[in-house]
């Protein structure tokens, strides 16, 4: 199961976009389960965040050196120039979420939920799993990120 797809929001619809893209079943990538909030590891994830009053979240990802900082339409305040400044200390490029990407993600279910920020980053270039000769580099690229994401408040 895609522990990234098992959020409340637009759970529906990554299902319809999934199925249609032949992700019925269990499978290493992309498969939406049964219903949302079903696998124990995104249930621990989303109880979690319940109990804190995050600023902001960054849910990390392999693939393309990319920052995504909306959910569908709707982009929290300050969430647009908080995605710049992680991509001018990373290198890395801001996008809007493309269409079949953009359901029940934890960023997107963070977003819709608390109204805050929530970026996913994707790090990386090439094949997954990516290579942990790759590591030290996105560790060094991400590191702004990371500091950066602590300071917001």
């Amino acid at each position: 199961m895609d522990l990234n797809l098992q959020f409340p929001a637009g759970w529906e619809q990554a299902k319809e976009i999934k199925y249609k893209q032949g992700f019925t079943q269990p499978a290493p990538r992309d498969f939406v389960g049964y219903g949302p909030l079903t696998a124990p590891e995104s249930v621990a994830l989303y109880n979690f965040t319940l109990q804190h009053n995050f600023s902001l979240v960054i849910a990390y990802h392999t693939q393309g050196r990319v920052i995504y900082y909306e959910y569908q339409d709707y982009t929290p305040s300050n969430s647009k120039e908080i995605a710049n400044t992680f991509a001018k200390v990373s290198g890395y490029t801001v996008e809007e979420t493309p269409y079949n990407s953009s359901f029940a993600g934890y960023k997107d279910w963070f977003i819709l939920y608390y109204g805050r920020p929530g970026f996913t980053i994707e790090v990386g270039l090439g094949n997954n799993p990516l290579p942990i000769s790759q590591f030290a580099g996105i560790y060094r690229e991400n590191l702004g990120i990371l500091v950066l994401g602590m300071l917001q408040s």
